[in-house]
Formats: C-alpha cells, structure tokens, sequence
C-alpha cells in the first residue's frame, strides 16, 4: 500500500512524520506534492518521501490519498484530481466545512471517503481527530483509515452533524490553550517569575491537568472541586475567573468557531 498527500504543509509534515516514525508506511511508500518549492524539499529532506510538483502524480502512484490542502484550495484541486481518482482509493480530507455531499458532488462519481478534523498537536504526537466515513467506505476500509491516522493522533469515530463541532472543540481549540498558558505567564512574570521558567510552569500544568482528566475518568468539575480548599487561594482564583466570564467566553469562541466552519 502506498500513502500520498496533495500539499506538504506543516499540518501534512506532522502526520506524515507520525505515520512513518510509527512504522504505519516505509518513507519510500509515502509521497507528496506541493505548488510551493520549499514545503516539498523540507518533507523531502526530513522524511525521505517521494515529491512532486504535479498532484496527478501522486494520485496515479498511491492506494490512500490525503487532501491536506486549505479549504478554499478544495474545490480547484478535485477539479484537476477527479479523472485519475480510481473507485478503489481512499480518500481522506481534512478541510473544515467541507462537508461529504459537498466532496461527493465536486467528484461527480462513486468515490470512497473519511472526513477528519485533525489538530496541530499532532506535532508532537499528541493530536486528536475526529473521523466520518461516506456509504462508500466499508468497515475494514475505516479501521484502516483509523490505524493510519493513529499515527499521529488518537481517533474517534463520529457522525458528520458533529464534525463542526469536533472543529471547536479539538482544531481550533490549541489557540484557546496556547492564550491561557501565555496569560498565565504573563501574570507570573508580573510577579517576578522569570518568563522562560513562567511559560514551563503554566504548561507543566495545563498538560498534568489534562492528563488528569483523561486518566482519572473524574469530572473536571470534581477535579477542580479537589483543588479548592475551603478559604484557600483556588477558592478565590475561581471565584475571579467565574466573575469575569471565563466559562462564557469559551462558550461564545467555540459557538463563534462552528458558525465559521459551517460557512466555509
């Protein structure tokens, strides 16, 4: 079997990267292509792929074809693909909005494929993605979708009418993160604390939270009940953040998120 992607950004780098490091695809069975020069030599020289300046080459040379260009780059590339799409490919697209009757209908044709919302913390090996199969893909065919996109992400399986959703919560979601981790450094430095150290500090935390949750299977609400000493100083961080929003302005961002996606 053999893997291709049709554009070779930063995105595309991270799950090739994880695919190939978890021995899901040999580098010589991955190839890739790029309008752009420099995003095919940097996954050239960093993964050993195959590249191309031509997408139809890739889509003639493989079994399982990534769409990981921008949304808007979508519908232009189908246009060129389509002809050399064979009905035995698997197609997986990670474009927000881009729904399966939309792709089903830029195709024209019987074309077998699994929407995925992936994220950037795919980077480092720890990303999350949501998946959705069309009626074309049979279940052997989505279990091994779901083992290749394992190799960079954990994967849940998910119906499509939550996919904008799984764009709120976990893609677009780091940079709700990555704004609280810089907040709370910026308060610890405005206390003293050295930047380099304040930024190793608030992830340190963000991520041991986050595992707590994922490893406990305790309610965050009962996790951060455990913090909060009667009369201590959570108590009254929390009772801060509560004044001022904190649970509100998330919902609206994320509510905000999924207007975005459905619109694209």
């Amino acid at each position: 079997m053999k893997l291709g992607f049709i554009g070779c950004g930063n995105m595309a780098g991270a799950m090739m990267g994880g695919i190939i490091k978890n021995n899901i695809f040999k580098s010589e069975d991955v190839y890739g292509s790029d309008v752009f020069e420099p995003s095919r030599e940097r996954v050239k020289n960093m993964y050993g792929i195959h590249v191309s300046d031509n997408n139809v080459d890739v889509v003639d040379a493989v079994d399982v074809l990534v769409l990981a260009v921008k949304p808007q780059y979508y519908e232009s590339v189908i246009t060129q693909i389509k002809d050399h799409v064979r009905a035995d490919q698997l197609i997986i697209t990670i474009a927000p909005g881009k729904t399966l009757s939309w792709l089903a209908e830029k195709f024209g044709k019987d074309v077998k494929i699994v929407r995925t919302m992936p994220n950037t913390p795919a980077l480092v090996g720890e990303g999350m993605t949501g998946a959705t199969p069309n009626e074309f893909v049979t279940e052997a065919e989505l279990k091994y979708v779901c083992e290749i996109l394992s190799g960079f992400s954990k994967v849940e399986v998910i119906s499509e009418k939550l996919m904008d959703t799984v764009v709120a919560v976990s893609g677009s979601s780091p940079a709700y993160v990555f704004m609280f981790i810089e907040a709370m450094a910026d308060a610890a430095v405005e206390q003293g604390m050295p930047r380099a150290q304040a930024y190793k500090f608030a992830a340190q935390a963000v991520m041991g939270s986050a595992k707590m949750v994922l490893e406990t299977g305790k309610h965050p609400g009962e996790l951060k009940d455990m913090v909060c000493s009667p009369a201590g100083t959570t108590i009254k961080a929390v009772r801060v953040l509560e004044k001022e929003g904190l649970r509100s302005a998330v919902i609206e961002a994320m509510d905000a998120c999924v207007d975005a996606a459905k619109g694209m």
